[in-house]
């Protein structure tokens, strides 16, 4: 089987025909603005089980989706046949729909002003020049470290590896017109261990845009194994008042639910929990959420958004204050303020730590729970209510006593927040929030 670097059928350039393309022919068909955005993906995804395959699974996408705006009414339309008379099919049902669609004075594209002039190069296109036969010795590998680590690994929910290649390209009516490439790459190993006629499962994985920066496939199989068997032995603790350690697994989702209480659409709804806080301190003084879009290679990092507007560093919280919304240029004339360059979500998260390892922030709790994965969905957006099951250890003395299950966390975001009492150094750079462990101070815990 060939590599993925050689199997891409359109590459940027191309794309980047198609798009102009869709606007010329938008802009004959006499819309007032347009944007059209295409993409390709390419990627290869194998699991073993049991030393046996178990899937194996190539994938070749792609697609166009064209935007029209006639006055202040929105039509879209969109097709995976890349072929010009498809694409001209497509922008004609989008200009359609729009004399159908309702008005909408919020419509539009983003200012011209703010379009992406510095097409930088962040890094993020590193094609993995992996077969499926080193795919699947990979993921053969994994799980067989994985299982011979401790005799207690009785079963496999199988590793996985996997490698994508995808190009981006953005344009619209302003003249804009943008691309670039990335590539993402991944080993994940899910075992069970057995003890005393109780199972338990954890997995573990890695993941980068350069597939020499993963971890090695053993490596992974034997932390998956590790973290199962810590789980044996699981007890159920009496409710109480305790402090809480979130992982850094754990802990980006405590930043997430903010992010998306000031997310532009949660504002103009007013369906958040912090409507209306900006210049809020919202956390302790020690707290700040930097936003990085321009880290070479990061999980997150983009030279402009979802509306070619350039992406730029700011801090949306600073020394515990909320500086600023997460917008799009929609959200941000509903709300009468300018976007963030922020359509498509926010960009390389960082929450800068305190300068202590876990095991510190473990010693400092004195006795409490350390959450190491989270379970179920219960958070209020609006009311910022927060209620989710946990797993994890139980810590007294400084020290872990016995690993914990059957319990759930509880508090309101807000109170949460006020109440974080350190953040560690260990930040968790595989994904789009780079977060340390986080201590909160104190939490209910539901158990017995």
């Amino acid at each position: 089987m060939g590599t993925l670097a050689k199997r891409e059928s359109l590459g940027r350039a191309e794309l980047e025909n198609l798009v102009k393309l869709a606007l010329d022919e938008a802009q004959r068909l006499g819309v007032d603005q347009a944007e059209a955005a295409a993409s390709q993906d390419a990627g290869l995804s194998t699991t073993a089980r049991l030393g046996e395959v178990e899937s194996l699974e190539y994938t070749n996408d792609r697609g166009i989706g064209i935007t029209v705006f006639k006055g202040s009414r929105k039509g879209n339309a969109s097709t995976s046949d890349m072929s010009p008379e498809a694409i001209r099919e497509a922008v004609t049902k989008a200009c359609t729909f729009a004399t159908l669609t309702a008005q909408d004075e919020y419509a539009g594209l983003a200012d011209a002003e703010l379009m992406c002039k510095d097409h930088r190069d962040l890094d993020l296109d590193h094609p993995w020049d992996l077969d499926a036969d080193t795919a699947i010795a990979m993921a053969i590998e994994s799980e067989a470290a994985g299982l011979q680590t401790d005799e207690r690994v009785s079963n496999s929910e199988g590793a996985t590896v996997s490698t994508n290649r995808g190009t981006r390209v953005y344009g619209n009516s302003h003249g804009f017109v943008g691309s670039f490439a990335k590539t993402s790459h991944s080993i994940t190993c899910v075992l069970l261990a057995e003890a005393d006629g109780v199972m338990q499962r954890d997995y573990h994985y890695t993941s980068a845009r350069n597939a020499d920066e993963l971890e090695a496939a053993a490596d992974v199989g034997r932390t998956a194994a590790e973290k199962t068997v810590g789980r044996l032995g699981a007890r159920k603790i009496k409710t109480t008042r305790a402090p809480v350690l979130y992982v850094p697994d754990v802990a980006r989702s405590l930043i997430g639910h903010a992010i998306g209480a000031i997310a532009g659409g949660a504002q103009y709804r007013r369906s958040s929990f912090l409507l209306g806080a900006v210049g809020e301190t919202l956390f302790p003084e020690f707290v700040n959420i930097q936003e990085r879009p321009h880290l070479p290679r990061a999980m997150a990092s983009v030279p402009y958004d979802g509306e070619g507007v350039a992406t730029y560093d700011r801090d949306i919280v600073a020394d515990g204050v909320l500086q600023g919304y997460v917008l799009s240029s929609y959200s941000a004339r509903r709300l009468g303020l300018t976007t963030t360059a922020n359509a498509g979500g926010s960009q390389n998260l960082l929450i800068p730590g305190d300068g202590k390892s876990q095991a510190e922030l473990i010693s400092d709790m004195g006795t409490g729970l350390v959450v190491r994965e989270l379970i179920g969905q219960g958070v209020n957006g609006v009311t910022g209510d927060y209620s989710r099951g946990a797993v994890g250890h139980w810590i007294e003395n400084g020290e872990v006593q016995y690993p914990v299950h059957e319990v759930t966390i509880a508090g309101n975001l807000r109170e949460v927040y006020q109440r974080i009492a350190a953040i560690g150094d260990d930040q968790d750079a595989r994904s789009g929030i780079r977060c340390g462990s986080i201590l909160v101070s104190e939490m209910t815990i539901a158990g017995a």
